[in-house]
């Protein structure tokens, strides 16, 4: 905060002093106020390209001030500088736009348009950053030096931020349509670049091909549910689980997948992207999907996908080199396996699926409560994660572990009956009324509850994790807090109980043997402390407050 505040007061603050004695921020909404005050000599003056380069600096500086007092961009204040940080840079460019010798000052403001955007976007924002993505994807097509090949790379990525803003937005279409829009430009490019490349062919064909991925992707995104929709009544049902492989492609959407991309890293990418929704929190599971019965469908189809393709990392430990035809055409999909010290490596190049992608496809699963995937997923995943030392896996590991512990707390019931069916009871034996285990359990409903077995354990691993762990390989805030609110829902009940009894806490307590959930409520504000969640929700104060309140009633008693 510190360096950058001094570079704004004492650097490009100063610079900027000379035009305008004011704020500047008074300036920025008329453009040709904004024009004849820092460029009076106008754009083409040797200092402009100084002076361009000195206000997006100050934006930037800006910026990272507000990220780093407000980094969940939580206050309504941090919000609105964003976007006027945005307008600024948007204005900027707009006045240099003409000049193709300030056209690295345009790339420029793309990027930090870009970068401004993206986390916005996290924070809901879409509908209003959209318009400053398709401002920096315009200057990119209107600046002739940035229609070079050399920046196509970057042109599909504002390409495909403006079609993701679509999506949140619930505008599908938009997003397809603007998708498709940006593969013509990039076919433009590549009908010209054929004609004289001044690069090597197999350069330009790499950035060509991972452009034209990106917003096939995008496409992809909505079309494999639109098919869905035409061809209900012709989808095979789909059996979860089964043990017998059909060749590939089986299902409509695999048939796309077919279609529309040509190895396995590619379908892989476009599976993850037509199952995120930044709607849907990825540690917190929601079943629902829209209304069309059709649509529960093509996401089992596209998680039968993906785990096929995950499965092919796993089915073939033993091997060293493996030749697996993927697809019912002369390509064939390459994947190498390596072992070195009994641990196997997987590296395939374009086929190959990264350490990243195969843990999102897992917190998608989860999400989705896609259980049959998420457990096979993770078999599939495990013994990668375990061999790698690199902090981000490690971290990678940990946030899989948390996921795992928490299904059984989220789900117990669901749990408890695959239990039972893993252990051979019959239907009878487990729904019947005058069982033993039926008795049980009401004999144990009478009494006060304790904290389950599989809550404790996700109690001590999260506090576990915290108090082991290096500061680089913590899992994700969004985990824990997820994990904490999962924890702090079985805990509220019992403390409100605790509480109920006042002066008589502690034989409370006693009486009832709730020692467990005093524990549990420590373990859960340590957590909240060390992972410094406490300033970000109301949540977590009175998480505090409760064990306080419960622990000077216990000093009172």
């Amino acid at each position: 905060f510190q360096e950058y505040k001094l570079a704004l007061v004492q650097c490009y603050g100063r610079y900027l002093q000379q035009f305008v004695s004011g704020h500047l921020d008074d300036i920025m909404g008329d453009i040709h106020q904004f024009t004849s005050t820092f460029f009076p000599n106008g754009i083409r003056n040797k200092n402009a390209a100084l002076t361009v380069y000195a206000l997006q600096a100050r934006d930037v500086c800006i910026y990272q001030m507000v990220c780093s007092s407000d980094r969940n961009l939580q206050n309504k204040e941090s919000l609105q500088t964003c976007f006027s940080v945005l307008t600024s840079l948007r204005l900027t460019m707009q006045v240099a736009l003409p000049q193709e010798n300030l056209c690295w000052l345009i790339y420029n403001g793309t990027i930090l348009i870009y970068t401004i955007c993206r986390h916005l976007m996290t924070r809901g924002q879409s509908a209003k950053v959209l318009e400053y993505l398709l401002w920096a994807s315009v200057c990119m097509e209107s600046s002739i030096p940035l229609l070079s090949v050399h920046y196509m790379t970057w042109r599909a990525t504002l390409y495909t931020a403006v079609s993701q803003c679509y999506f949140d937005c619930q505008a599908g279409i938009h997003g397809e349509i603007f998708a498709r829009r940006g593969l013509i430009k990039i076919d433009e490019l590549k009908q010209l670049e054929n004609i004289s490349s001044s690069l090597g062919k197999s350069e330009t064909e790499k950035i060509f091909r991972e452009a034209t991925l990106k917003m096939s992707v995008m496409i992809f995104k909505r079309t494999v549910y639109e098919s869905g929709r035409q061809t209900v009544s012709s989808r095979p049902k789909l059996r979860v689980g089964r043990k017998k492989s059909l060749k590939w492609p089986h299902t409509p959407a695999q048939q796309l997948l077919t279609e529309m991309f040509d190895c396995a890293a590619a379908q892989f990418l476009a599976i993850l992207e037509a199952l995120s929704d930044r709607i849907r929190s990825v540690q917190q599971p929601d079943p629902l999907v829209p209304d069309e019965s059709e649509i529960p469908e093509v996401i089992s189809e596209l998680f039968l996908a993906g785990l096929e393709i995950l499965s092919v990392f796993s089915v073939f430990v033993n091997a060293q080199i493996i030749k697996l035809n993927l697809k019912q055409t002369s390509e064939c999909v390459y994947i190498y396996i390596y072992i070195k010290q009994n641990i196997c490596v997987l590296t395939a190049g374009e086929n190959g699926i990264s350490g990243d992608a195969a843990v999102k496809f897992i917190k998608l699963a989860f999400s989705y409560e896609n259980w049959h995937v998420f457990d096979s997923a993770i078999e599939f995943v495990a013994n990668f994660l375990q061999a790698q030392d690199d902090p981000t896996w490690k971290k990678a590991e940990m946030e899989l572990k948390l996921l795992t512990l928490m299904k059984p707390v989220l789900f117990p019931g669901k749990c408890e009956h695959e239990l039972s069916i893993s252990k051979g009871n019959s239907k009878e034996e487990m729904l019947s009324p005058g069982s033993e285990k039926t008795q049980t359990f009401r004999k144990g409903s009478l009494k006060h509850r304790e904290p389950s077995h599989d809550l404790i354990n996700l109690a001590t691993t999260v506090f576990s994790c915290l108090s082991t762990s290096k500061q680089n390989v913590l899992p994700d805030k969004e985990i824990l807090v997820d994990v904490i609110m999962c924890l702090w829902q079985k805990c509220k009940p019992e403390f409100q109980q605790i509480q109920m009894s006042g002066s008589d806490c502690l034989e409370y307590i006693h009486k009832h043997e709730a020692y467990q959930w005093v524990h549990i409520l420590w373990i859960i504000n340590e957590v909240v402390q060390k992972s410094s969640l406490a300033d970000t929700s109301v949540m977590f104060a009175e998480i505090t407050l409760c064990l306080a309140a419960v622990l000077e009633n216990i000093a009172d008693s």
